[in-house]
């Protein structure tokens, strides 16, 4: 079993993905500036809470489910994809996109190996 295997690291990331969920809600101020940075509009912003803690469910239910949280996986990919492609398309500061690159990775190898059965 390896870290990306391992229900714990399901259930981290679910802890991390129900906080980001309230901290877009709110919005957080550096969300907010984020956001805005990246031109997503206000009409569409509740999404972002809705799909996190979606995503925070989906990763909670590695034990009993490990397809879902495999699908989980995939979906949260894509989302990272998307938000990498935000970051270029507006020329924002590299440093700006590590955080969203590095879940992009992590997420990306968490759904070619799957979760430990």
């Amino acid at each position: 079993m390896t870290a990306l295997t391992s229900p714990r690291t399901y259930t981290a990331l679910a802890v991390f993905q129900a906080a980001d969920a309230v901290a877009c809600a709110i919005p957080a101020p550096p969300i907010g500036r984020a956001l805005d940075t990246l031109g997503v509009p206000q009409r569409i912003r509740w999404v972002l809470p809705a799909s996190k803690a979606a995503s925070a469910v989906g990763l909670l239910a590695v034990r009993r489910f490990p397809g879902l949280a495999r699908l989980t996986t995939a979906m949260l990919t894509l989302y990272f994809v998307l938000a990498v492609g935000a970051h270029v398309r507006v020329r924002d500061k590299p440093y700006n996109a590590v955080p969203a690159v590095t879940f992009l990775l992590t997420y990306a190898a968490m759904t070619i190996k799957g979760p430990r059965s």
